[in-house]
């Protein structure tokens, strides 16, 4: 599972989702992407599936990017605890993912086989995704 190694605080504010993502919205290192529709929080373990199932499903040959980061933790009270008392324990790690964001990316594999590989990881997430292609710069 993807978590930091160290981090500054134990806890943190929930922040915001608004807005779409200026930063990490074209596809940069592949051919093809995962484009969020849709802001939400990503925990570790869904990108863990959705890396898990793009993988089997090239049958580990071209190359994959994960492009976003589970660096965010949030806290949960035990059940059946009252309200009050402060803030609950550290849970788990997610990753604040706004729309338009890329979150994966492939390269070196035919794009149906790319399509298809980003669909199964795309099943993994609780949100709605696009499957974008990287634009080719036509040469004079």
């Amino acid at each position: 599972m993807l978590s930091p190694k160290r981090v500054k605080f134990r806890k943190k504010q929930r922040g915001t989702r608004d807005g779409v993502a200026h930063r990490g919205n074209t596809v940069a290192f592949g051919d093809y992407g995962l484009v969020a529709l849709e802001p939400r929080w990503i925990t570790n373990r869904q990108i863990e599936a959705a890396r898990v199932a793009m993988t089997r499903h090239i049958k580990r040959g071209g190359k994959v990017w994960i492009r976003i980061y589970p660096d965010m933790p949030y806290t949960a009270k035990p059940i059946g605890t009252r309200q009050g008392n402060g803030k609950g324990a550290p849970e788990g790690w997610v990753a604040v993912v706004k729309q338009g964001a890329v979150m994966f990316e492939m390269g070196e594999v035919e794009e149906s086989l790319a399509r298809e590989a980003l669909e199964l990881a795309a099943s993994k997430l609780p949100i709605k995704t696009k499957f974008v292609a990287r634009r080719k710069v036509e040469e004079a």
